[in-house]
């Protein structure tokens, strides 16, 4: 009876696993000995990596207070048709080398709000009939003017679009200024540009509108956007595009301008007196937002951003401070011999 039982387990198949190193856990590994010295010299080193990555070439103007006169102006919506222009002077201490990217940046303007989220025909956009294309849409109350004409583009985020117009001039000396050449295509995804965006069909854009009108806080139709290059117009401008894809927080800043390299422009932007002239268009005092121009250079970990700088600075700061403290603690133990028992 034994022998018959002893038999039958060993024709049954084993559930063990192989007699391998992999499944019986055999591998040879590593196992680092975390002692006091190591610990603390891994927090000081992460803590200062993170405190030299926080530090970046990033140049934020703040315009809203400089063209105070402008911003008054644009308080009362009457006065949309007077043109306000102002200047703002500053200083390069250092040169901006390689791709520099000209962005406004504007504070407390929340595009996240859902009712503004939704305002906008995506029909519209891509070019389909507008009588047909708003009439299913969440455009209210920018649909159509009390006269029935339709609005294009219709809703709320493209009746907010920004609509400051900004220049840039470079003092080659204290009486002679240049404009620096910078790019107004280009900007936006090629997704966009291709695929979520497109012109109505015509022979001519300006017919392919007719029968529409403006948004209105727009000074001008959509066709017109851009009156130096035409293939910059309608709902594929650059500008418009980059408008329509709405931000997550109420401080966000926009692709505006790419810097061309000609001229003495070729390695980037030179030390020296620059000049921005500013058409204010946009009003921010009835939201109490603020506006800022920012010029920003690529480094290898990216574009520049102030986010990014101030996360790497508190991170380091934390992990230097919780250095100090672990080694405050260290020490006192140490000083007294005591030790946990293994």
């Amino acid at each position: 009876m034994k022998n018959k039982n002893s038999q039958g387990a060993q024709e049954c198949p084993s559930r063990c696993p192989d007699n391998s190193a992999f499944k019986q856990q055999k591998l040879p590994a590593w196992k680092p000995k975390l002692a006091a010295p190591t610990v603390l010299s891994s927090f000081f080193t992460i803590g200062l990596f993170c405190l030299l990555m926080g530090i970046c070439l990033i140049l934020y103007i703040n315009y809203s207070d400089i063209c105070l006169n402008c911003s008054k102006l644009r308080e009362n919506s009457s006065n949309w048709d007077k043109e306000c222009n102002c200047t703002v002077h500053f200083t390069l201490q250092e040169n901006m080398l390689g791709n520099v990217f000209m962005y406004y940046r504007l504070q407390n303007f929340y595009q996240n709000h859902r009712r503004y989220v939704l305002s906008r025909s995506d029909a519209q956009l891509l070019g389909q009939d507008v009588n047909v294309s708003i009439q299913n849409s969440s455009c209210e109350p920018f649909t159509t003017y009390p006269n029935g004409t339709p609005v294009a583009p219709c809703g709320a985020i493209a009746n907010s679009m920004f609509n400051d117009s900004i220049q840039l001039f470079y003092y080659l000396n204290s009486s002679t200024a240049i404009e620096v050449p910078l790019l107004k295509s280009g900007n936006s995804w090629w997704s966009d540009k291709n695929v979520k965006f497109r012109n109505p069909t015509s022979y001519n854009l300006s017919s392919a509108f007719a029968g529409t009108t403006r948004p209105p806080y727009w000074q001008k139709p959509a066709y017109l956007l851009d009156e130096e290059d035409e293939r910059n117009n309608g709902y594929i401008n650059d500008d418009f595009i980059i408008w329509m894809r709405v931000s997550a927080f109420p401080t966000f800043r926009n692709l505006y301008r790419r810097l061309s390299h000609t001229n003495q422009f070729a390695d980037g932007l030179p030390a020296g007196n620059y000049t921005f002239h500013i058409t204010y268009n946009f009003p921010v005092t009835k939201f109490k937002g603020q506006k800022q121009v920012v010029l920003s250079t690529i480094t290898w970990s990216g574009g520049s951003n102030l986010f990014l700088g101030i996360a790497y600075t508190v991170s380091g700061a934390v992990i230097v401070l919780a250095g100090f403290i672990i080694t405050a603690i260290h020490l006192k133990l140490r000083k007294k011999k005591t030790y946990f028992q293994r």
